[in-house]
């Protein structure tokens, strides 16, 4: 039986952030990170998924097995690209 081909994708998406240690920081220090820019985070994996909520992602899939998924919240996303195999 011939697995389920699942597209390719690379998606482009903005990642929530945490800065500082437990305890006291310093403020002068946290004040500059705060305002610094969320990371740009991008991903590439098979599509399994998705809806308007979420994508989700697997980065290694065989016939009856798989990686661990991946979800990323829709309103994180900046860009969903399609990749294509190289004789496409």
């Amino acid at each position: 039986m011939k697995a389920k081909v699942y597209p390719k994708v690379e998606v482009i998406w903005v990642d929530a952030e945490e800065q500082g240690n437990i305890g006291w920081n310093d403020l002068k220090e946290q004040s500059k990170c705060a305002k610094k820019p969320c990371p740009t985070m991008k991903n590439i994996g098979y599509e399994v998924y998705r809806d308007d909520k979420h994508i989700s992602l697997l980065h290694s899939i065989g016939e009856n097995e798989c990686s661990s998924v991946e979800k990323i919240p829709m309103h994180f996303i900046k860009d969903i690209i399609l990749l294509k195999e190289k004789d496409e």
